[in-house]
C-alpha cells in the first residue's frame, strides 16, 4: 500500500474511531448475540488485504470480549494473480476461489459456504472501527431486523472528488441506497433474495439493498442503516484516474444504465480492486 494513501486513511478512521468510539452506546453488557460470517471477494488484493483482516481481527476479539459470539472470516480468491490467498491463509481466515470475474458471483460463493445466521460483505480494501462487528450483532438480535448497512464515506485527495462523493452519500441517504463497502443480511432473507444479481457487473451492492429493503416492508421487517460507524474504503483507482474518469464511471445513472454490460466494466475486472 502506497504509504500516502495508508497514512490519510488511518487518519481518516482515527477521526471516524474518535468520533464513535467514545460514546457508551456501543458499550453493550454480556448478551446473546449472534455469531457471523464475513465475507470478502478479492482480487489481487496483496497489498491492501493485511490491513483489512487486521482490523477486522480486532472486531472481532472486541465482540468476544463483549458475548460468546464468533466470527468467521471467508476470504473468495477471485483468480488473483499475487499473494491474496496465501496472506488471507497466513491469518486463519477460510479461503475459497472462484475464477469467474463477477462481483456478484464473488459475494454469493462466499455466502454459499458461511457457516453463521448473520452474513456481513466487506471490500478487501476498507478500513473499519473496531465496534463494527458487535454493532451489526447487536442491531442483528432483533428478529424483525432482516439485514442493512453501514455508512461509508470516500476520502479521495482531491477536495473536489470528496465533495463530490459527499453529495451522492446525501443523496444516497435520502434514497434509500447503500453501498457495498460493509453490508450484511440473515442468511434466510439471502437465500430468499436469491443472493446478489449475478447477471449485474456494476451495481449489485445497490441492487441488493433496494431489493432487501423491499422484502423486509413485504415481510413486515425492518432494515438497520449504521451512521454511528462509518467505514472507509481506499480511494486508490479515484486518486490514480483523471477527474473527468472518476466523475463519469461512478455517474449512478450511468452505473444503473450499463450495470448488465459486461464489456462497460472490463477496466475495473481487469485492474483491482474489483
Amino acid at each position: 500500500m502506497p504509504k500516502r494513501d495508508r497514512l490519510d486513511r488511518r487518519e481518516g478512521v482515527r477521526d471516524v474511531m474518535n468520533r464513535t468510539s467514545s460514546g457508551s452506546a456501543l458499550r453493550a453488557i454480556a448478551v446473546h448475540l449472534p455469531s457471523v460470517s464475513v465475507i470478502i471477494p478479492a482480487f489481487n488484493e496483496a497489498g491492501y488485504l493485511p490491513e483489512t483482516l487486521d482490523r477486522l481481527g480486532a472486531a472481532e476479539q472486541h465482540l468476544k470480549a463483549t458475548a460468546p459470539a464468533d466470527a468467521q472470516i471467508i476470504v473468495v480468491d477471485n483468480a488473483s494473480t499475487d499473494r491474496t490467498a496465501e496472506l488471507a491463509q497466513s491469518t486463519g481466515a477460510t479461503v475459497v476461489h472462484e475464477a469467474k470475474h463477477n462481483i456478484a458471483r464473488v459475494r454469493n460463493a462466499g455466502a454459499a459456504i458461511a457457516l453463521h445466521d448473520v452474513l456481513v460483505f466487506l471490500d478487501a480494501d476498507t478500513l473499519i472501527p473496531p465496534e463494527l462487528l458487535l454493532s451489526i450483532a447487536r442491531a442483528m438480535t432483533d428478529p424483525t431486523c432482516a439485514g442493512g448497512a453501514v455508512d461509508t464515506v470516500h476520502q479521495p485527495n482531491s477536495l473536489l472528488l470528496r465533495a463530490y462523493f459527499r453529495s451522492w452519500r446525501v443523496l444516497g441517504l435520502i434514497g434509500g441506497m447503500a453501498q457495498g463497502a460493509c453490508q450484511f443480511c440473515r442468511r434466510s432473507v439471502f437465500q430468499e433474495l436469491g443472493g446478489y444479481d449475478e447477471t449485474q457487473y456494476m451495481g449489485e451492492d445497490v441492487d441488493f439493498y433496494w431489493r432487501l429493503k423491499w422484502l423486509a416492508r413485504q415481510r413486515g421487517l425492518r432494515t438497520s442503516f449504521i451512521r454511528e460507524l462509518r467505514v472507509i474504503p481506499s480511494p486508490r483507482r479515484f486518486d490514480r484516474w483523471p477527474l473527468w474518469r472518476t466523475l463519469i464511471w461512478t455517474n449512478p445513472p450511468l452505473v444503473f444504465a450499463l450495470r448488465r454490460r459486461r464489456t462497460a466494466w472490463e477496466g475495473w475486472y481487469r485492474e483491482p480492486p474489483r
